[in-house]
């Protein structure tokens, strides 16, 4: 049963998509879900709009980028998909940055260096779901 569920991951580091594609190899190899990347939010709008036949389950975004921030893509994403959670993930966990996030309606914000233990599970509950 395969529901082609993609996993949009939004950074421009691109040593982050690197890293994702080690985490959840196995995964990604057994076509659970897929993962996408984007290295701009521009980029995500884009791919946002036109997921298409695949059932985007989840956005992961950097909030610190060049342009457009993660906290000005989360409002456009979620007008665009308001039915897709949105993860916010900073190298700044400060309470003002996670304020921000969740009144733009995140549903969550990890700090860097992920925990990929708390990620997986979040990702876990979200495949669960969409079953």
């Amino acid at each position: 049963m395969n529901l082609n569920l993609l996993i949009l991951v939004v950074d421009d580091e691109p040593d982050v998509e690197v890293l994702f594609r080690q985490q959840f190899r196995r995964d990604l190899r057994t076509g659970r879900f897929s993962m996408e990347f984007a290295q701009s939010a521009g980029m995500a709008l884009q791919r946002i709009t036109y997921a298409g036949d695949q059932s985007l389950i989840l956005i992961l975004s950097d909030i610190n980028m060049p342009g457009m921030s993660g906290l000005e893509l989360l409002p456009k994403a979620k007008a665009l998909r308001p039915d897709v959670p949105i993860i916010m993930i900073t190298a700044y966990g400060d309470a003002e940055t996670k304020r921000q996030a969740l009144e733009r309606g995140a549903e969550a914000l990890l700090t860097k260096p992920i925990d990929f233990g708390t990620l997986r599970s979040e990702i876990e509950t979200r495949v669960e779901r969409a079953a």
